[in-house]
């Protein structure tokens, strides 16, 4: 068994894990205050903007999943904004822009967040807006204790702040200098923002629901939409010049949250659910199908040969990704891409030494296309990840320097109700702030491509293809076992596969699961700028042991050895089969913890 860090949390009323401890407490505070699981995520999601700010921010996106007590369903709710009208294929040619820069404000999509929570809110919540919200707005007003690698981040652009994005620098840099890690750090600009999102809710009367929708209506059709499309009106600086963004009042005006199914597959006995090839969330469906067809569950845990066999089913579920995800993707492909019989097929092609390539499969008789980019690398040789990489600038892609990236969290309630949302983008690293709301725009434009025809190809009003990726794990009676996820960009729907593994077939628990080694492949090109590839290329914690790391070497992988504690921040909470509710949060990086009784 695995040593833990902590107990798996186990009680009757409620719990809440998420990726920072004042999140989880809020959460917490709402499940004592009488709210139901849905109440408690807005109210830890919107704690998370303001407290995990270079980690995400309020006018980014959230992809959530659900499980809904009353009627049995499960479902997903989009909060990831598309393209803006204005930004198509000739306007990027036009400004000599051959790729979306992952910082400024050129890949600011529609802000999905605050449109996904009051969607989740207002549907199957049952508190008023202030009630959850005032938890945000009290750390922003008040302060919170600033995040090491909050501070860390800062330092790093505390030049890039200084020369060119003003309004960041009067927020991060008071008195000119970068704020100590732990220090008291507020925003009152995103506090009287939230504030007055929820008073010109209240000051319209009417129902509880036709408040929220109030508040929906100030920051898509109000002040806030009237302030974000005057600033990206003005040129800021992105790493390849300066430029105005694409963003408008009438494109946020024109979107709003939606439902869907999630995508499910069958697979070690229970159900497992993901949202559709928007998101990344099939990767990690496909790989356990493989997984389960290559027998690699009954294979010990954290040996060379799970290790090996994991990583190569994840290759080849990230090459479909490559080939097929995204907006523009065919009918039925989901469909295609989950049929078991496909599994078997991409199975087969896993062997005894790590493959150098990339391949996409061709789920349906689909003949792939990648872009031209990718293309051109491979034909290369091996080495078909040159050309790839280049300069990456501050700002760019997921935060990397130091590291850091995206939030989740996880409740339970005790009706049964049960939430995983994975809320990122819009970091304090990503474009300037506005300084009259207090959070900047996020760059989740920067993952289409800039050539027609691919799955991914910037269309206006398309969803990116992003990697934010909550799942959700039902029993074989669909009544829900648990919700997890973490942050991690491409990682995400890796790092869960030792985890799902370790707890489903192999006995551990949460916690013991979360606790365990980890690991990942950097073998495809990555999802953000600037799509750096390392063929055959894996990260592995320390803790699996020398012999283990020896051995997946002589199989040929490019093996980095991480720290001890550095991969993964996966939290979970969800119900056991004997109706007691249970949670767990990752140690590493001492910040994410689950709370309940």
């Amino acid at each position: 068994m695995t040593f833990t860090t902590r107990p798996e949390l186990i009680g009757t009323f409620g719990m809440v894990a998420s990726t920072h401890w004042l999140a989880s407490a809020s959460g917490m505070a709402v499940l004592e205050a009488g709210g139901n699981a849905y109440d408690a995520a807005v109210a830890t999601g919107l704690t998370l903007h303001v407290v995990e700010p270079h980690l995400n921010g309020l006018a980014g996106e959230v992809p959530v999943i659900a499980h809904e007590a009353g009627t049995g369903r499960s479902f997903v709710v989009c909060g990831q904004g598309v393209a803006p009208a204005a930004a198509t294929l000739q306007a990027f040619a036009g400004l000599g822009v051959t790729e979306i820069p992952g910082a400024g404000l050129l890949a600011a999509t529609v802000p999905g967040s605050w449109g996904a929570w009051l969607h989740l809110l207002s549907r199957y919540g049952t508190l008023p807006l202030r009630d959850v919200a005032r938890y945000a707005i009290g750390y922003a007003h008040d302060g919170y204790p600033l995040l090491p690698t909050a501070a860390a981040t800062i330092g790093t652009l505390a030049e890039t702040f200084r020369e060119h994005w003003h309004g960041s620098a009067a927020l991060y840099l008071p008195d000119g200098a970068v704020p100590a890690g732990g220090a008291r750090f507020r925003n009152p600009a995103l506090a009287a923002t939230l504030e007055r999102l929820v008073a010109e809710g209240e000051a319209a009367g009417g129902s509880r629901e036709q408040q929220i929708e109030a508040s929906r209506r100030a920051f898509y059709s109000g002040f806030v939409a009237e302030a974000i499309e005057e600033f990206a009106r003005t040129p800021a600086w992105d790493g390849a010049g300066a430029h105005a963004g694409f963003l408008t009042a009438a494109d946020l005006d024109a979107w709003t949250a939606t439902e869907e199914e999630p995508a499910a597959v069958d697979v070690l006995g229970h159900r497992v659910l993901k949202t559709a090839a928007w998101g990344q969330g099939p990767v990690l469906l496909q790989q356990l199908q493989m997984l389960e067809t290559l027998g690699a569950h009954e294979l010990e845990p954290g040996s060379a040969d799970l290790v090996h066999t994991a990583v190569e089913v994840a290759k080849l579920a990230l090459a479909d990704r490559e080939a097929w995800y995204g907006e523009q993707g065919q009918s039925g492909l989901v469909r295609d891409l989950l049929d078991p019989s496909y599994a078997v097929e991409r199975a087969r092609m896993v062997g005894e030494t790590a493959d150098g390539t990339l391949r996409p499969g061709s789920p349906g008789g689909r003949e792939p296309r990648l872009a031209q980019a990718v293309t051109r690398a491979m034909a290369d040789g091996g080495a078909w990840a040159d050309g790839l990489a280049s300069p990456v600038q501050p700002g760019q892609g997921e935060p990397t320097v130091p590291r850091g990236d995206t939030c989740h969290l996880d409740v339970v309630d005790r009706w049964g109700n049960v939430v995983a949302a994975t809320p990122s983008g819009a970091w304090l690293q990503s474009s300037p702030t506005i300084p009259e709301l207090g959070f900047a725009l996020g760059t989740r434009a920067q993952m289409f491509w800039l050539e027609e025809g691919l799955p991914a190809s910037l269309v206006p009003g398309a969803r990116p293809r992003t990697t934010l990726s909550p799942g959700m794990v039902l029993r074989d009676d669909g009544s829900p076992a648990f919700a997890f996820g973490t942050p991690g960009g491409d990682q995400q729907d890796q790092w869960t596969v030792p985890f799902l593994l370790r707890h489903l077939t192999g006995g551990e628990d949460l916690q013991a699961a979360i606790d365990a080694p980890s690991w990942h492949t950097t073998h495809v090109p990555s999802s953000f700028a600037p799509r750096v590839a390392e063929p055959r290329g894996i990260r592995v914690e320390e803790r699996l042991g020398e012999g283990v790391i020896a051995e997946l070497r002589r199989r040929g992988h490019e093996v980095t050895v991480a720290g001890p504690w550095s991969l993964g921040r996966i939290s979970a909470a969800g119900i056991r089969g004997d109706g007691m509710l249970r949670a767990a949060a990752n140690a590493r990086g001492m910040q994410g913890y689950a709370v309940g009784r």
